[in-house]
């Protein structure tokens, strides 16, 4: 068979199966985005680790490294560009009622007039377009060796597309603190976070303890999710 099947690209294939499977749950039926974010921050978890792992193994190919580059990035398109914009479209279906634990549920929306339709799903759309210029970008950069700021530290340009994976769990989370439809305000966070992929910001790569802080989120995230659906009638 073609490719590679080591170690090294276990994480990568995860975090790949992961977001095909948030996909795949968003988009059945009445649509769970609270079941969708499950997925999204296991991809991020993956993708946490992943390079380290790949760089552990000293006697890599020149081909398999690029092959490892060439699957992270592609990866990443769907489970950070694709799959936040799906649950998007899942939360046009759907939303959390929330009063107090354990009174929650999931409830249909009423249906948005068709123009809102459009103009939401043409949002997620641009979503993705822009996490997929940002991940092409940042691999002509890499291979250019063009990341890194002017003391020669590795730096991103623009928001690294994982950043998906902490921000819009966030969004959801609202719903712990009030009784309302996020819908909207997430399209709005789609949009802000398309923007910041493609803008010309400069973020200093992390270390291992902005990494561990980051990690400590996505556990809290990961914890109030899975309270909330353990309550929740689906």
């Amino acid at each position: 068979m073609i490719g590679f099947y080591d170690y090294t690209v276990i994480l990568t294939y995860l975090s790949l199966l992961s977001g095909i499977s948030g996909v795949l749950v968003c988009l059945k039926g009445i649509g769970h985005p609270y079941l969708g974010m499950f997925f999204l921050l296991f991809s991020g978890l993956c993708d946490t680790f992943d390079g380290k792992v790949a760089r552990s193994k000293k006697d890599r190919t020149e081909q398999a490294k690029r092959f490892g580059i060439q699957i992270d990035s592609l990866s990443d398109l769907v489970a950070f560009g694709v799959l936040p914009a799906c649950i998007g479209i899942a939360m046009l279906r759907c939303s959390l009622e929330y009063t107090t634990l354990p009174n929650i549920h999931f409830i249909r929306l009423q249906e948005k007039p068709v123009f809102v339709q459009v103009v939401l799903t043409a949002i997620a759309a641009l979503y993705v377009l822009a996490a997929m210029i940002r991940l092409a970008y940042f691999n002509v950069l890499e291979e250019e060796d063009q990341n890194r700021d002017d003391n020669g530290e590795k730096i991103y340009l623009g928001l690294p597309v994982t950043s998906a994976a902490l921000v819009f769990p966030a969004v959801l989370l609202l719903h712990v603190f009030v009784s309302a439809d996020l819908t909207l305000l997430y399209f709005c966070v789609l949009i802000v976070m398309g923007f910041l992929f493609l803008s010309k910001i400069h973020i200093k790569k992390p270390q291992n303890r902005e990494i561990a802080l980051m990690l400590t989120f996505g556990v809290f995230e990961f914890a109030i999710l899975a309270m909330i659906l353990v309550f929740t009638k689906l």
